[in-house]
């Protein structure tokens, strides 16, 4: 999972994003800054009875936030996400000392983004071509 502060950056710099079962997001700015949320259509709830454990398969709890508006929650994309969004740019993830370097052609040069986890390296990946104005 990439960094709550590279998420924001990408978020903040207009990453597009369609909420699909698996999906991670925060909600910053709603006193939830450390909960992470997955988007599901099942919930699965565990409960401890005297006769063992159970896995509660529920289709809504009554604890959950009404809702909230999509432009609030920050995309935690996950690795093969970001890679699918760096698209005919992207050449090569590989793994060094310290890190993680992922390797883009744009244009007619090469460049590296490093990062110590490989999702991070490739949400830097991402949010440097967002910056120069590439469609990801």
């Amino acid at each position: 999972m990439i960094s709550p502060d590279l998420a924001r950056r990408l978020h903040d710099a207009g990453l597009a994003w369609t909420p699909a079962n698996g999906d991670r997001f925060w909600l910053p700015d709603r006193e939830l800054e450390q909960e992470v949320f997955t988007v599901s259509d099942m919930v699965v709830e565990v409960r401890d009875y005297p006769t063992g454990r159970v896995l509660a398969l529920n289709g809504t709890t009554e604890w959950a936030l009404d809702a909230i508006e999509d432009h609030e929650a920050v995309w935690l994309p996950r690795l093969d996400q970001l890679l699918e969004r760096l698209g005919r740019h992207f050449l090569s993830l590989t793994a060094r000392s310290g890190g993680h370097v992922v390797r883009l052609q744009v244009g007619e040069q090469q460049e590296d983004h490093v990062d110590v986890g490989a999702a991070d390296a490739a949400a830097r990946a991402v949010l440097s071509l967002i910056e120069r104005g590439r469609q990801v």
